[in-house]
């Protein structure tokens, strides 16, 4: 599952790079879902667990986009105002999750068999 879900976000990524790199007057994600959609077209088939693993998002789509632009919304002036301390709050935060995270790993993997 996360080997797809990464599959559909590069999709995306890519779809964003070549709509800045190319300037071409499509979003990205739009882009991104015609690489997707022409890597399956090459592939003959949707693999089950891409299957699975998109519609497990389209499940919660709104879950996901429609508190948090009501958020944006809502607060536009005061999130234009902090931008610069939340912009770093964001980067440090998430810079020690992954050195958190990857201090875990390391932790937690010495007593695991090798394989």
């Amino acid at each position: 599952m996360i080997g797809y879900l990464t599959l559909i976000l590069l999709c995306q990524l890519c779809g964003e790079v070549a709509v800045g790199l190319l300037g071409l007057p499509v979003p990205g994600p739009v882009l991104g879902m015609v690489f997707l959609f022409t890597f399956l077209l090459i592939r003959g088939h949707v693999p089950d667990d891409l299957s699975a693993t998109a519609d497990g998002l389209l499940r919660n789509m709104s879950l996901l986009f429609v508190p948090a632009g009501t958020g944006v919304i809502m607060h536009i002036k005061l999130l234009s105002d902090a931008l610069v301390p939340l912009s770093l709050a964001v980067a440090i935060s998430t810079s020690a999750a992954i050195v958190v995270t990857g201090l875990m790993m390391r932790l937690l993997s010495k007593g695991a068999p090798d394989e």
